[in-house]
This record gives structure tokens, C-alpha cells and sequence, in this order.
């Protein structure tokens, strides 16, 4: 199962996502999103599946305030990482049970293993900060193990 991760687009869609997620069965956004327009194009390329994040409003329509999916046998919780302040990936390991946690917020794209659970952030899809190329990442899971490849974006 390959899953497309993204976040903190904050209303502005690159023309690289595309084919940056070109493949995947389901995309997952983890919040700021910027508008529903942002997840009707990333429908084009899969079924989307997405969290509000601090900058966008709790009653958007499409947006949730987290996700506990079990895709290729793993559970998979996704929500923006607002909620415990500065996420960390132990601070998100323990307050969330799942496989596989992906989060958004820092901007800042992670990958880390807390034992054996998998924490990860796309990094930011959207408006250039903090001097962060943008980027998406890939999630793969196969016969039960997850890994995350991470896409660059044009800046």
C-alpha cells in the first residue's frame, strides 16, 4: 500500500505535487490546509483524507480534528501536532497509540522511530518558510512494515 503524506500547504498547492504523489492510493493531509480547493486538486490524484491544523477553521468542510485509520494492517493516527504544543516525536508517541503517527505544524520534515512505532512529518507542502525547502513524503507499507520516502518540491 503506498500512501501519500502532505501538510501545512496553508492555500497553495505546488504544480510538483503531482507527481510527487503520482501512484499512491490515498493521500493524507496533516492540517493547515488553506481551503477546500487545496484537497478538491489532491483528489485528482487519489482519495484524500485530511485534519485541520492552527490556521484553519474546525467547521471546513472536509477536515477533522484527527484520524485513526488502520491501512495495510498498521494503525495509522494523523492530526496536526498543534494540540501538544511543540510536537516531538516522544510527546506524540505517547500521546498517541498507532504505528504510525504522522504530523504536520513544525514545518520541519522528521522521520523517527520510537521503538518500534514510526513518527513522521512531510515537512511543509506549501508558501516557503523559515528558509524549509518544501516537501511531501511517501508512505509504503508492505507485509505490515511502514517506511517513508521524502519528496522534495520545487521552491
Amino acid at each position: 500500500m503506498l500512501i501519500g503524506l502532505i501538510s501545512d500547504t496553508h492555500g497553495l498547492l505546488r504544480p510538483g505535487v503531482h507527481a510527487a504523489l503520482e501512484g499512491v492510493e490515498l493521500i493524507l493531509h496533516a492540517g493547515d490546509v488553506g481551503g477546500s480547493e487545496i484537497l478538491d486538486e489532491l483528489g485528482i490524484i487519489a482519495p484524500v483524507r485530511a485534519v485541520y491544523g492552527n490556521t484553519d477553521a474546525m467547521w471546513e468542510p472536509g477536515l477533522v480534528q484527527a484520524l485513526d485509520l488502520t491501512l495495510g494492517g498498521l494503525k495509522v493516527h494523523v492530526s496536526h501536532g498543534h494540540e501538544l504544543g511543540r510536537p516531538k516525536a516522544a510527546s506524540l508517541a505517547a500521546a498517541y497509540d498507532a504505528d504510525v503517527i504522522v504530523y504536520g505544524h513544525t514545518h520541519v520534515q522528521r522521520l523517527e522511530r520510537v521503538g518500534k512505532r514510526l513518527v513522521v512529518n512531510p515537512g511543509a507542502a506549501g508558501p516557503r518558510r523559515f528558509d524549509l525547502l518544501p516537501s511531501v513524503a511517501r508512505l509504503a507499507i508492505d507485509d505490515g512494515v511502514a517506511s517513508v520516502t521524502f519528496v522534495a518540491l520545487a521552491p
